[in-house]
């Protein structure tokens, strides 16, 4: 793997675990793909650096299990501010 790749990969998970960032604002910010950030901690990290791959699986792991929430929570705000009679 490229030094670059292994680079990118440890800086994506540092900044997942330390913002408790999602894999969308983890692409925005580095400007890279959402399948990009996923590959980097899923599978490349795992090889460079077990430990901070499963910190921040964590992370993504728990972003997963509320983004149902937060789209409702988007969704209702959404049609708050729309239902202006």
């Amino acid at each position: 793997m490229k030094d670059y790749i292994e680079e990118r990969a440890i800086s994506i998970a540092n900044y997942i675990v330390d913002h408790n960032a999602t894999v969308r604002q983890t692409a925005r910010e580095f400007g890279v793909s959402k399948s990009t950030v996923h590959k980097d901690v899923t599978d490349r990290l795992m090889q460079i650096n077990p430990n901070l791959a499963k910190e921040a699986r964590k992370v993504l792991d728990v972003n997963k299990s509320e983004r149902h929430i937060r789209g409702g929570l988007a969704t209702k705000e959404k049609y708050m501010h729309q239902h202006v009679v």
